[in-house]
Order: structure tokens, then sequence, then C-alpha cells
């Protein structure tokens, strides 16, 4: 993922814990109520995973770390809950991570990141990109379902001499 980050304690850690994750949690589960999907404990444990990363979290990562006592899950289970987790929008895939991160803005949205080739941070914000899709889309005659922006550099912690 990313090389070793030799300033990375200096860094601001955006993973959730205590009552911030417990509000994440219970906010995601009246969302599931709203749609009529449920939220199962595997889909909940993969969530609160992912939730309080500081960074993208592999498939085989959230594998190893699944389950309280150090038990690992099978694939399947963290395969079908990080699969629910994006169709439902609680989480999104980093393509060129191979890596999951949890979805910090509700609604419907394009999926852009800021990825630092250093310490690995994936910040989500949110491009406008309407009027330009719109009119690529109209004039190529093509439906666009979903998209995806990833952007690389260094954040502001790792340009930091």
């Amino acid at each position: 993922m990313a090389h070793a980050c030799e300033h990375h304690d200096e860094h601001q850690h955006h993973g959730l814990s205590g009552a911030a994750l417990d509000r994440a949690l219970s906010a995601a589960e009246a969302r599931c109520e709203v749609t009529q999907e449920r939220l199962t404990a595997p889909r909940r444990r993969v969530l609160q995973l992912l939730l309080a990363s500081d960074a993208p979290q592999k498939a085989y990562d959230l594998i190893a770390a699944f389950g309280a006592h150090g038990e690992p899950a099978k694939p399947p289970t963290v395969y079908r809950a990080l699969e629910f987790l994006e169709r439902l929008g609680f989480a999104h895939r980093i393509e060129s991570l191979n890596a999951y991160v949890p979805c910090r803005i509700e609604g419907a949205h394009v999926a852009a990141f800021l990825i630092c080739d250093c310490c690995g941070e994936a910040a989500e914000f949110q491009p406008d990109l309407s009027p330009q899709l719109a009119a690529a889309s109209a004039g190529a005659g093509y439906e666009v379902r979903a998209v995806t922006l990833e952007a690389r550099g260094l954040c502001a912690g790792c340009r930091q001499p």
C-alpha cells in the first residue's frame, strides 16, 4: 500500500472509537431499517473495523481482525459483508489500493479520494462533476452508474519537512 511513513505518529488519526464509533454504527443500523435491509452481526463487525481504522483496509486484513478474540473470519463472510456495505453506501473500494474505506459522505455521490503515497491516508471528498459528466455521457449516449476518482500525492503531514 504505502511506503513506511517516518512521521506517521505526527498525523491526525481519522478512525472512530468510543461514543463516536457507537453513534456511527447506530446511524448505519437506522439507515438499514429505513431501506428494510439487515445489518447482520458480520456486516456490523466489518463496518466497525472500517470505521475504527486510520487507513484503507484490505479484505485479508479485515478477515484477520474480524474475531473479537483473535479468530479470523472465513473469507466469504467478509467479502459478502463488504459487498453489502458498498451496495448500501457505507463503504467504498479504492481500486488502486484494492482496499476499503468507510464512506464519510451521506447520500448518493461520486466517490473521490485523495490518497497519500507516503502514509497511505485516503481522504474522501465530494467533487462536483455533474455538469461535465452529464455532458460527456449524453454526448456519447452513455448511462453512467458509478464514478470513482482517485488522486495520488502527499498529505499535509507527509509534506512537512
